[in-house]
């Protein structure tokens, strides 16, 4: 167990942006929300999955919606307290502590703000190592853990509790619900015990992401270059460095979609990079090739800094790396890849791992 104080969200808001992929939610806005509630309340408790007891009620908190909506309709700041008081109310027990879903700069740092206000502790660990844009997406979900009972509420005060027949239809119904409550809720789901948490989440992840942040931070500070030092950090591969010359992007269906396209420069010019995201990078083609797809990390960074650039942060004429980072091993099981693969999402090509891309 450990205390996480403003310092250690600014480093872990920007560690987990990078782990999101180009997901997860402004960073900017979600290291507020933490920072704000631990000066309101006091420092967060951390702790390791070991220390939660078997039989402890754990659940992730989380925003759902499309990234590019969150920018505008800011959380009225309740709206998690009411989808937890309906888990506890249909558990029957109140909650031992908060998780997160997902690596991202909100995603990772919600239940942070929660937590403080609710003096509960945060468990280190998520359900991805990652972002991913559905619900069903999770190792919570490789591990058979219903996501139902699911509960949303909106700034409006709007709540509802789903439960459905499999996690895929929580997807389908939730995200219906998401896009009539003006494209973002907050959501309380895949309540566990503490004994399903430490069988099926991925460890640590809050911990890594805040190491992440620290070394960009000191890379910047002792004048080293920030992105070898993330690379060697994350096993990372440097797939592109250009100059953003499009963005398309389209907020449909509970979703930011859409491309961007980079133009070489310096020991890449002549090329040309396109990116697909779905709130999250999925896939990234060099010239018409495959350099790295889901479930592998697709993140663009600065040149100069590092520091990441999420999909609805891309604009014209930013110049940029695109960094490839190995997933976690549980995403190339073949139930893993028949969730989050590039098939999944519809591309027409078998999933091949980013350092036997960046290999060739």
């Amino acid at each position: 167990m450990r205390l996480l104080d403003e310092a250690a969200i600014e480093d872990l808001a920007v560690g987990a942006t990078v782990l999101g992929t180009g997901g997860g939610g402004d960073p900017y806005l979600g290291k507020l929300m933490a920072i704000n509630a631990i000066r309101s309340k006091g420092p967060v408790q951390l702790l390791d999955p070991s220390e939660v007891p078997d039989d402890a009620l754990v659940v992730p908190v989380a925003m759902m919606g499309a990234p590019t909506v969150l920018v505008e309709k800011i959380p009225k700041g309740d709206e998690a307290f009411k989808s937890i008081d309906m888990i506890e109310a249909k558990a029957g027990k109140k909650v031992f502590a908060l998780t997160s879903a997902e690596a991202g700069g909100v995603n990772s740092t919600i239940p942070l703000a929660v937590a403080a206000q609710l003096k509960l502790p945060v468990v280190d660990g998520d359900g991805m190592g990652r972002a991913f844009p559905e619900i069903q997406m999770t190792s919570f979900h490789l591990h058979d853990i219903p996501a139902s009972p699911f509960a949303m509420s909106d700034e409006k005060g709007n709540c509802v509790l789903l439960e459905a027949i499999n996690n895929k239809w929580i997807e389908w119904i939730s995200r219906a619900v998401t896009v009539v409550m003006g494209g973002s809720a907050i959501i309380a789901l895949y309540m566990m015990t503490g004994k399903q948490y430490k069988r099926a989440a991925v460890p640590n992840t809050l911990s890594f992401a805040q190491r992440i942040g620290e070394t960009l931070r000191q890379a910047k500070k002792e004048q080293r270059d920030p992105v070898t030092s993330l690379l060697q950090l994350t096993h990372g591969f440097k797939l592109f460095k250009g100059k953003i010359v499009d963005v398309s992007r389209r907020t449909t269906g509970g979703f930011a979609r859409g491309e961007a396209t980079f133009e070489g420069i310096d020991e890449c010019r002549g090329s040309t990079l396109r990116i697909s995201f779905q709130n999250e990078n999925l896939i990234a083609m060099r010239d018409g090739e495959v350099v790295a797809s889901v479930p592998d990390l697709i993140t663009v960074v600065e040149c100069d800094t590092g520091l990441p650039i999420t999909t609805e942060g891309l604009k014209y004429g930013y110049r940029a790396f695109v960094l490839g980072i190995p997933c976690h091993p549980v995403w190339r099981t073949p139930k893993g890849l028949a969730t989050v693969g590039p098939r999944y999402f519809g591309y027409d090509l078998d999933y091949r791992p980013v350092e036997e891309l960046a290999g060739r």
